[in-house]
């Protein structure tokens, strides 16, 4: 008679995993901890140039202000300042604080990229590692085209339109140094985040999560989903929401092809 294979002891079992566990939490912790002194060098690199930064970013709203006064001046109305105020002791720490960190974000996202690549790699396919890493390049390169959007075409449009709002009837206009740079933040953000759908949708395409025929269907839902997102994100303007909308639908039109070319050449590979 053959014998009965013995069952493994269900504590022999947590233990063995210990292990792999644990090696996994501490690779982690080093990669959490090199993430974060690159974030800290970053910073430091970018407080020497806190000033330039700062008149880089504030240039649209003196452009801004500029166009707008030439057509108050044809109307006879008096032009407007173009200096921007701090109402708190500490207003202008606190910015320098958010750029020399938004800086810094930026400064040490290759890092960032790379940490996390390490994270997984020891478990991808050596195929899987060739394919992940182009999107570690394309991530950053969507996201900046997100952002030079937004700063040179739609912040500009966006900050004429506040501004004729705001100062039309008998109103004075003194916007704060940090409402604006949050605002100029969020819309970076928001566009640079949106450039990321063809990567995040070809992603979940490799992974068999999504298919292209999926997203033909759900057009319609996108459309929904991103006409709500444009609302949200950006300020109260027409405008702008319609570009940013738009601005998505391209891109996850542009998805829609990246992953039906993923599955056509998983199938030639079969």
């Amino acid at each position: 008679m053959s014998e009965t294979p013995k069952l493994e002891n269900p504590e022999d079992e947590v233990e063995q995993s210990k292990a792999p566990l644990l090696e996994h939490l501490t690779e982690l912790r080093s990669r959490l901890i090199k993430s974060i002194m690159a974030l800290v060098l970053g910073c430091i690199i970018v407080i020497p140039f806190l000033n330039d930064i700062l008149t880089f970013l504030v240039a649209p709203f003196e452009q801004a202000v500029n166009k707008l006064n030439e057509t108050r001046l044809n109307k006879g109305l008096e032009p407007l300042n173009d200096d921007l105020i701090s109402t708190e002791v500490l207003e202008t720490f606190f910015v320098n604080v958010k750029l020399a960190v938004f800086g810094g974000i930026i400064l040490a996202f290759p890092v960032f990229a790379y940490q996390i690549y390490r994270f997984v790699a020891p478990g991808l396919y050596k195929n899987e590692k060739r394919a992940f890493l182009p999107y570690l390049i394309v991530s950053p390169v969507l996201f900046s085209l997100g952002a030079a959007l937004v700063f040179y075409y739609i912040f500009p449009y966006v900050l004429r339109f506040g501004l004729g709002m705001s100062t039309s009837g008998n109103i004075d206009l003194l916007p704060r140094i940090s409402d604006y740079l949050r605002l100029a933040i969020r819309l970076f953000i928001a566009f640079g985040l949106s450039f990321q759908l063809p990567v995040v949708l070809s992603l979940l395409g490799r992974a068999g999560i999504v298919s292209s025929a999926t997203l033909k269907k759900g057009r319609r839902y996108a459309i929904v989903g991103i006409a709500v997102f444009a609302a949200f994100v950006t300020p109260p303007d027409p405008l702008t929401q319609i570009v940013l909308g738009s601005a998505i639908y391209l891109l996850y039109e542009i998805s829609i092809i990246s992953v039906r070319m993923l599955e056509k050449k998983a199938q030639t590979t079969d």
